[in-house]
């Protein structure tokens, strides 16, 4: 198994959906990928964060910087120099 084919599985992964077979090669490519490890470990503090339903507050100016640059990053915003 490779990156690409362990980040397809990814979400049966977390919903405990991957048969026993294809399961034990994802265990398997995990022990050997430190960069699909820490996609696995990412997602899972990420879940653990939305299922506690926290709520994190932010300064204003921290809050509109980030949804500034979130915006732009999806090009879904005002672009620079426009």
């Amino acid at each position: 198994m490779n990156c690409t084919e362990f980040l397809s599985q990814l979400t049966d992964y977390f919903d405990g959906n991957v048969p026993v077979d294809l399961l034990a090669e994802i265990k398997d490519h995990l022990c050997s990928c430190h960069h699909c490890e820490v996609v696995v470990e990412t997602t899972r503090k990420t879940i653990s964060i939305y299922r506690d339903n926290q709520v994190y507050e932010l300064e204003p100016s921290l809050r509109e910087r980030l949804h500034a640059a979130i915006m732009k990053k999806c090009n879904c915003g005002p672009k620079s120099g426009s």
